[in-house]
């Protein structure tokens, strides 16, 4: 399989570069710049991409089986301050995104996309979504370390999954755990659609790595086309 991945150096894009090419798979890693990547393992190939170009996009659709985009803006895994920062001076950017991916699909319908969104849109309880409620958010931010003002962010991501809901290509959303960063390679999670995956503590947490694990095994079999899933401990 050809896989292409958007924010290939970024923390989930890097490790969804190895899990990938650790199968066998062959992939595209695009960058914003790839000009100082020297990252040159066997299978594996670099190009300079603006995910907000939906020709630039569509020019390395060619030959690739499914498209995945961690799309953030700025450098999260350099500087995840900055890209808080961007993400709450244009929360729109998420949707502006998943625009342009969609446009570029036009060209190739039958190529898989899967994009990388938020928690923030997961039912916390039936019918009851974090993101509708300020009291609610701006907890969980502040037990994430989050400025409150990055709730626009949560919805900018939620907006993101609804352009995707009118879209008839095949798409895949997947919002991650709340608590996710680089950690341990267990292969063992747990899988659900629109509601948050907690384990035994009440926590909605997964590894970077495990996150890779579970993207890498949609794009091998899918299971959530034009649909959503999450996964957790």
């Amino acid at each position: 399989m050809h896989i292409g991945i958007i924010g290939a150096t970024g923390t989930i894009g890097s490790r969804i570069v190895t899990e990938a090419l650790g199968r066998g798979h062959r992939v595209s890693a695009f960058s914003r710049d790839a000009s100082a990547v020297t990252d040159r393992r066997e299978n594996l190939s670099w190009a300079s991409v603006d995910v907000l170009d939906p020709a630039a996009v569509a020019a390395v659709l060619p030959g690739l089986d499914v498209l995945i985009s961690g799309f953030q803006p700025g450098n999260a895994a350099k500087d995840f301050a900055d890209t808080v920062r961007r993400s709450i001076a244009d929360p729109t950017v998420y949707a502006t995104a998943a625009r342009s991916l969609l446009k570029a699909l036009d060209s190739h319908p039958r190529t898989r996309l899967i994009v990388i969104g938020g928690a923030g849109s997961l039912e916390i309880e039936p019918g009851v979504v974090r993101a509708d409620h300020d009291e609610l958010l701006h907890a969980a931010l502040d037990e994430l370390g989050l400025p409150r003002e990055y709730a626009a962010a949560v919805r900018g991501h939620r907006e993101a999954l609804d352009v995707l809901r009118l879209s008839n290509r095949l798409w895949t959303y997947f919002s991650p755990a709340e608590r996710i960063g680089p950690g341990e390679r267990t292969g063992r999670f747990r899988i659900g659609g629109d509601q948050v995956v907690l384990d035994a503590d009440g926590l909605s947490r997964i590894s970077a790595e495990d996150a890779a694990v579970a993207l890498v095994d949609e794009a091998e079999l899918p299971r959530f086309v034009q649909r959503r899933f999450t996964v957790g401990y």
